[in-house]
């Protein structure tokens, strides 16, 4: 199963439509998930032209998102859990804000947005991700987003481009 990975599109704000390398990149993937801070509802319909599209509400999102996803969940997919949060807050970097709200619970991945920054290690047996930002890249170099590959095991890769138009 292959899931494309996105956080943090911030439309349309900081793009007026998915950039083409995303849409390019996200071609013939089983879902997408998003880490929250899409901040319109317009921009759910968007991704869910693409493919069935899942994932959770950001500090930046309206009611209409956080009833449709809430702002945080565990779903399953192939067999393995998968934790996502948004990951905003005080105090603590976003990647411990993210690993501590699933502390007391059993996942396989978790996946957060919220600082931009494209993120991917191993923490105690769960891989911990953030695509970074198609849309917003910020003090990054590059726009980025991820592809998570569940089979027999669980692999996640970031994927960088320089337009996002």
């Amino acid at each position: 199963m292959r899931i494309g990975i996105i956080s943090d599109t911030h439309m349309p704000s900081r793009a007026k439509g998915i950039p083409q390398e995303l849409v390019k990149g996200l071609k013939g993937v089983d879902l997408i998930l998003h880490a929250g801070d899409w901040t319109k509802p317009e921009v759910v319909h968007a991704f869910e032209s693409l493919a069935p599209i899942d994932g959770v509400a950001g500090n930046n999102d309206g009611e209409e998102i956080i009833r449709r996803f809430g702002r945080k969940k565990i779903i399953t997919l192939a067999g393995y859990r998968i934790g996502m949060i948004h990951g905003d807050g005080v105090r603590k970097k976003t990647e411990e804000r993210a690993w501590e709200a699933f502390a007391d619970e059993t996942v396989d991945v978790i996946v957060f947005g919220h600082s931009h920054v494209p993120f991917l290690r191993k923490h105690q047996g769960v891989l911990v991700f953030n695509p970074g930002s198609p849309t917003d890249k910020r003090r990054q170099p590059r726009y980025s987003y991820g592809v998570l590959t569940l089979a027999n095991s669980i692999k996640a890769e970031h994927y960088y481009y320089d337009d996002k138009t």
